[in-house]
C-alpha cells in the first residue's frame, strides 16, 4: 500500500503496509522491563465488590486493570512537563505524528565509571543532515533490552553537549533505547532533558523525547519517515509506539 507523503517541498513514497515497530510492549510481570527502582508492572483482572472480572472465573467478559508506571515500564513519549514545574500534558503538545527522521547506531564511550554518548559522535554518524526526528540506537544491542531491570545499573546517557547540539541542529523528537537521556543517578541535574527543552529558557513546548524503545539489529540505519503513536493521556508522559516506514522513493517537485 503505497502512499505518498509531502515533506519540504518533495514527494516522498513510502509503503504502509510495511511497518518497523520500534516500541516494546507492555507485559505483566517479570518479562516486562523495569526501572527507576519500580516493581514490575502488573496485569490482573477487575474486582468488584469481589467479583472477578475474568471469564475464567464466570464473567461475560475479560476486563484486565493495569497497574504501571509510563516512564520505568516501557516505550514511552514525554514532554517539557516532565521537568517543570507548571503542568504540560504530552497528549497537548504534540498535535503531528508523521516526522522525516534518521536512524544511527551508537556505541557509547567510556568515561570514567560512565558510558556516554558525545556530541562528536552524533556530528559523525549525521554528517549534514538535519532530520525533524532522531533515533538513536546503542550497542551492544540484544534483547535482553526488553525485560532487564535497569534500577542501580548506571546505564549509558547523552552528555549535555550531545543534547544541545541536537537542539541546535533542528531535532524536534528524540528517540532513544534507554531508560533516559540523563545519567541515572545525577542529583537531580538532568542536564540533556534541559538542554534538549531548553530549559529554563524559552522552552519547545512541541519538542518530544521518546525513551525505551527498541530498534531490531534487522533495521539499517538511514533515514526513514516516522509516525510516532501516542496514548491519549493527559500527563507529561504516555505510552507509544513509534513506527518507522522506508522511503521507497523522492520525487522533487
Amino acid at each position: 500500500m503505497l502512499a505518498t507523503l509531502l515533506y519540504e517541498g518533495e514527494e516522498y513514497k513510502i509503503d504502509l503496509s510495511k511497518p518497523l515497530d520500534i516500541s516494546m510492549p507492555l507485559r505483566g510481570g517479570d518479562k516486562n522491563i523495569t526501572s527507576w527502582y519500580l516493581p514490575r508492572p502488573e496485569i490482573k483482572p477487575a474486582e468488584v465488590d469481589g467479583f472477578v472480572v475474568s471469564i475464567a472465573d464466570g464473567a461475560a467478559v475479560n476486563s484486565n486493570s493495569v497497574f504501571f508506571n509510563p516512564h520505568a515500564h516501557g516505550t514511552h513519549t514525554e514532554c517539557v512537563g516532565h521537568i517543570t514545574r507548571e503542568f504540560y500534558s504530552i497528549n497537548r503538545q504534540l498535535q503531528q505524528y508523521f516526522f522525516k527522521t534518521e536512524l544511527i547506531t551508537v556505541a557509547p564511550g567510556r568515561v570514567g565509571d560512565d558510558f556516554v554518548i558525545s556530541k562528536k559522535q552524533i556530528e559523525q554518524l549525521l554528517g549534514t543532515k538535519r532530520p525533524q526526528a532522531l533515533v538513536i540506537r546503542t550497542i551492544p544491542n540484544d534483547k535482553d533490552k526488553c525485560n532487564k531491570d535497569y534500577s542501580h545499573t548506571n546505564p549509558p546517557y547523552l552528555l549535555e553537549e550531545a543534547a544541545v547540539f541536537i537542539r541546535e541542529i533542528g531535532v524536534e523528537h528524540l528517540l532513544i533505547d534507554l531508560p533516559s537521556v540523563d545519567k541515572e543517578k545525577d542529583d537531580g541535574l538532568l542536564l540533556a532533558h534541559k538542554a534538549f527543552w531548553n530549559c529554563p529558557d524559552k522552552l519547545r513546548l512541541g519538542a518530544t523525547i521518546t525513551e525505551f524503545i527498541f530498534v531490531p539489529n534487522k533495521i539499517s540505519d538511514g533515514s526513514y519517515f516516522l509516525n510516532l503513536q501516542v496514548a491519549p493521556f493527559d500527563n507529561d508522559a504516555t505510552p507509544s509506539k513509534p513506527v518507522l516506514y522506508r522511503i521507497n522513493d523522492k520525487i522533487s517537485l
